[in-house]
């Protein structure tokens, strides 16, 4: 099964949320239904980003290290296809 790292940006707040799934798009639906929680504070959410990654391991990796940029640069930098990461 294949795994995908996946970023949403919130239409209201223009925020990013980094996750991982084997399915992003069902993955954004979910984010986008009604619910607490970070994700339910700022929907709507639209994805803007995937990898691709043949373990579940090396797609955690691979978000764990976005997330530790702690840089919305990084994180337009990967959307715009820059060599960032």
């Amino acid at each position: 099964m294949v795994f995908f790292v996946y970023i949403l940006q919130s239409l209201k707040d223009r925020s990013f949320y980094v996750g991982v799934s084997h399915n992003p798009e069902e993955r954004l639906e979910k984010h986008n239904r009604p619910h607490k929680g970070y994700t339910g504070r700022k929907q709507p959410w639209v994805l803007v980003y995937t990898e691709t990654f043949p373990t579940k391991t090396e797609a955690l990796k691979r978000e764990n290290f976005i997330k530790a940029q702690k840089s919305r640069v990084f994180i337009e930098n990967l959307i715009k296809g820059s060599s960032a990461g």
